[in-house]
C-alpha cells in the first residue's frame, strides 16, 4: 500500500478477472472448426490408405475350417474372413475362444488375393477383419469401394 504523502492511503485499483477475459482472443470461427475436421478426415483417410497397401503386399494367416474352407464369421450380415498377422496373433485368437487345445490348420495368403479374389466368392457382402480379438488392435477391411472389387461392394449411399 502506498500513501500519498498526507497519510491517506492511495486507492489501488487491481484488474478484474472479468476484464482479462475481455482481452482473451476470439474462438475461430465455426468454419475454421468445420475446415479442421475436414483436414482430420482427410488424414484418417490417407493414414488407412496406407495401412490398405501395406496389408495387400503383406501374406497373412487364415485359418481353415473342417471342410478346408477358409475360416470366416457372420456378424449383422456381414462375412468376415479371420485373417492373422502372425502364429502369435493366431494363438492368442485361439486361447481368447477357449480353443487352445485343438490344432489350427491354416494356409498364408497375400492380403490383396483375400480382397480380390477370395472375399468375391463368398455369398453376400464380405470383408476381411485382420488380427480379430486382438489387444493391440485389430483391422477390419469392409465391403465397401476402393476396399474389395466394386462388384461386391456394398454400397453405403454417398456416406463415404
Amino acid at each position: 500500500m502506498t500513501t500519498s504523502g498526507d497519510g491517506i492511503p492511495e486507492q489501488q485499483f487491481r484488474r478484474s478477472r472479468l476484464a482479462d477475459l475481455d482481452d482473451l482472443p476470439e474462438p475461430p470461427p465455426a468454419r475454421a472448426s468445420a475446415e479442421a475436421e475436414q483436414e482430420q478426415l482427410r488424414t484418417a483417410r490417407r493414414e488407412f490408405a496406407v495401412l490398405l497397401g501395406e496389408f495387400r503386399r503383406t501374406a497373412v494367416l487364415v485359418p481353415l475350417d473342417e471342410a478346408g474352407d477358409l475360416w470366416s464369421a457372420e456378424q449383422n450380415g456381414v462375412r468376415w474372413i479371420c485373417a492373422f498377422s502372425d502364429e502369435e496373433a493366431l494363438a492368442r485368437f485361439a486361447v481368447a475362444r477357449g480353443e487352445a487345445g485343438r490344432e489350427w490348420t491354416y494356409q498364408t495368403v497375400l492380403g490383396a488375393r483375400l480382397l480380390d479374389v477370395m472375399v468375391p466368392l463368398l455369398p453376400g457382402p464380405a470383408g476381411v477383419a485382420l488380427d480379430a480379438g486382438s489387444t493391440a488392435g485389430g483391422m477390419l477391411f469392409p465391403p465397401v469401394e476402393g476396399i474389395v472389387p466394386d462388384a461386391v461392394a456394398v454400397d453405403l449411399g454417398g456416406m463415404q
